[in-house]
């Protein structure tokens, strides 16, 4: 048998992408690596290409899953055929949760026999429990990058699960004191909808925030085939805005920020690890609207998930206002000790996500991915 792994690795958002380049870079420092897939920027610097733009896939919300319908199909059938042409060793689904179960279900359903393996475990914990078990029967694996979900995937009977971290933590930032003026951060999201949903909202509040005593700056880190789209849209605001789009200034500018005004996801994270206070948002569709009303309008950026306790002011609503959130953000700029506790909390969060929690505690998910592998392989050879 070839000791090279033929490994097809899909990412369909940002988050997603780094989180896959990170797997590829630490598999190829362990093992000879034949890549394929899908990806964006991050997956490219790895040295893929893809087989359609990452972007094509990178929709939420049902009002845009539904416009984009038919890309999404198509784009479904031409992942499960080039998979099933290139019978690859192992299939890497990073997050894209419903892309990634329909490809998967697809696959079985064609007899792919390689392993299948989730990287980013579904939110069973928060919402709709019963799709654990319906992933049991997909899914060879799935790896977490929260500490508590592999107890609740096994509660639960989703496939066996791994908590192998989360790429953030190698950019956390040390512990420091907050300082007392410095760039107000704007994240915006990365999806169409959620620019489209969010960038009015941050224009609307960007006057009074720029002109608060403590931000030197307004600045929104982005990537960059979104770069020139962010230029032009906030051109038009009442305040003017940096937009940057590398990572190595992304961390500088986290270092010396003030606080940042950030949609929910991923960035929470990456923000709590960096250590820089925060206000979340998110403004739903119509229908996430209704799904976030029945669940009983949970907890949804990470670091407040994590440390199960609200550290971060959180804004979910349809429609949402900016006056409450401004008025949040302007709050948190002016008080130290608030942003100084929030600090003092992420200090606790990097504890947990550095070692995992008793008995899932953090392994290198290369290392996962190599043992799924040669197991594979040892059921082959006998």
């Amino acid at each position: 048998m070839s000791d090279t792994l033929r490994l097809f690795i899909l990412a369909g958002e940002p988050s997603g992408d780094r989180i896959a380049a990170d797997l590829v870079a630490r598999l190829r420092d362990k093992v000879s690596l034949e890549l394929s897939g899908v990806g964006g920027d991050e997956l490219a610097g790895q040295g893929l290409t893809s087989l359609f733009p990452m972007s094509d896939l990178a929709v939420m919300g049902i009002t845009d899953v539904l416009l984009n319908l038919p890309r999404l199909l198509w784009r479904l059938e031409q992942t499960a055929q080039a998979i099933l042409a290139a019978n690859p060793d192992m299939v890497v689904l990073v997050d894209a949760q419903d892309f990634s179960r329909l490809l998967a279900a697809r696959l079985r359903k064609r007899g792919y026999t390689g392993r299948l393996v989730l990287y980013v475990a579904p939110s069973v914990w928060a919402r709709n429990p019963e799709r654990a078990k319906h992933l049991a029967p997909l899914f060879d694996a799935v790896l977490a990058v929260l500490p508590f979900e592999p107890e609740a995937m096994s509660r639960l009977g989703g496939p066996p699960t791994s908590y192998v971290g989360h790429p953030a933590i190698a950019e956390a930032i040390g512990s420091h004191t907050p300082p007392d003026r410095g760039p107000l951060v704007l994240l915006p999201g990365s999806r169409n909808g959620e620019l489209r949903r969010h960038l009015p909202l941050l224009g609307e509040m960007a006057a009074d925030l720029a002109h608060h005593a403590a931000v030197t700056e307004l600045v929104i880190p982005t990537l960059p085939r979104l770069r020139d789209r962010l230029v032009a849209e906030t051109a038009s605001w009442s305040a003017p805005v940096r937009v940057v789009d590398t990572r190595a200034t992304r961390r500088a500018i986290y270092q010396q920020a003030i606080g940042a005004m950030c949609v929910s996801g991923t960035v929470t994270l990456e923000l709590a690890l960096a250590r820089v206070p925060m206000v979340v948002i998110y403004a739903l569709d119509s229908h996430q609207s209704r799904a976030y009303a029945k669940l009983g309008r949970p907890q949804v950026s990470l670091p407040n998930i994590i440390l199960g306790r609200p550290v971060v002011p959180e804004f979910v609503a349809a429609p949402l206002l900016a006056s409450p959130a401004k008025a949040a953000m302007t709050g948190l700029l002016g008080n130290k000790k608030a942003r100084q506790d929030q600090v003092q909390a992420f200090d606790e969060l990097y504890r947990i996500m550095e070692t995992g929690l008793r008995p899932h505690l953090r392994e290198d998910p290369a290392d996962r991915i190599l043992e799924i592998w040669r197991n594979q392989r040892s059921l082959i050879g006998s």
